[in-house]
């Protein structure tokens, strides 16, 4: 259910913005690329578990997990260095940005946790990369430092309460949440590319990528006058592309807007729960995970059995509840799902 709004939620303000109805991972959202070369697909599947623990080796994943900064691309330190100071040139809290100087570099090219994941997958013969993150323990402290600010609470902060946005506190909000919206995209490209350095390492080739869409789908964006709050739904405007994945087993959807305003322009950002983490590791067993993972090298254990396929509804019946605001361009079934 979530709380203040619950997941999947669109809510339009005018003059207001609501930081719970953002919530704490800013920005989260999917990168979907396409990679090529000749017979790419098969070389990989060949490869599956030298890439699996390379990639595993390479990424750090789970809550808490950072970089070093000397393992971050070059033009990722340089298109974070533009965010600073775009950053800086808004209403800021001096405190937050000297945090983003000294720390938020370290939490760029790292998974996370819970539903977070990153999958190569097949579509016919085509190779596909999709990564789910966000904004990461960045996002988290600064989206809860504004939600208590708004709320004037530390105990009861996790509810709707709007800032104006022409006041002090509503334009510094608007600034980091711009500044983490970035931050979430720049993040899924650095993963990115070290999947494509592993899968070239392995196969001791030059790899072609095209980027397909790299997404958030927490967030709160300015349109026509107004705030479009998305808390876990996927923008659908006409022609407009999206991602939408099942679970580790099932893949994900690529998709294409119908801009249906019943909609509010919007779909779903995944197939939704239908067990809650404690249920799921009460009623699934290891057994029913590892059976139902068959044919995907997949971070399958105890730690990862709430995001075992069981704990998902079925994301076909979900696909089909929002055929008038999404169509379908191709489905990504996964081989290798990585999950921290």
């Amino acid at each position: 259910m979530g709380y203040a709004a619950p997941i999947g939620s669109v809510l339009i303000t005018k003059d207001y913005v609501v930081p719970a109805w953002v919530g704490f991972d800013i920005g989260c959202g999917l990168i979907a690329i396409k990679i090529k070369g000749k017979n790419i697909l098969e070389k990989v599947k060949n490869n599956s578990e030298k890439i699996y623990s390379k990639v595993k080796r390479k990424i750090p994943m789970g809550l808490g997990e950072i970089n070093k900064e000397k393992n971050i691309t070059k033009k990722t330190k340089e298109e974070f260095q533009k965010l600073l100071k775009e950053f800086q040139k808004k209403e800021h809290d001096k405190s937050i940005f000297q945090y983003l100087k000294s720390t938020a570099i370290r939490h760029l090219g790292t998974l996370g946790g819970g539903n977070h994941f990153i999958e190569l997958g097949e579509y016919k013969k085509e190779l596909w990369l999709i990564i789910h993150s966000g904004s990461r323990g960045i996002g988290y402290r600064v989206a809860k430092k504004y939600m208590i600010r708004a709320s004037k609470s530390e105990i009861d902060y996790e509810k709707t309460f709007p800032l104006k946005t022409n006041s002090e506190l509503g334009k510094e909000y608007l600034n980091i949440l711009n500044f983490g919206l970035k931050y979430a995209l720049l993040n899924r490209l650095e993963m990115s590319y070290r999947v494509i350095e592993v899968l070239e390492e392995v196969l001791g080739e030059k790899i072609k990528t095209e980027l397909w869409i790299n997404k958030n789908h927490n967030h709160a964006i300015y349109e026509r006058g107004k705030y479009i709050h998305r808390k876990g739904a996927t923008p659908a405007k006409k022609g407009e592309r999206g991602i939408i994945p099942g679970n580790m087993r099932d893949g994900c959807f690529l998709v294409e807007g119908l801009g249906n305003s019943k909609f509010l322009n919007s779909s779903s950002h995944g197939a939704g729960r239908i067990l809650s983490r404690k249920q799921a590791k009460e009623q699934i067993t290891m057994e029913e995970f590892k059976k139902s993972m068959k044919g995907i090298r997949g971070t399958i254990s105890q730690k990862t059995l709430d995001e075992a396929p069981a704990a998902y509804k079925d994301i076909n019946k979900i696909m089909n509840a929002q055929e008038k605001s999404v169509k379908i361009i191709k489905y990504i079934k996964p081989f290798i799902n990585w999950k921290g």
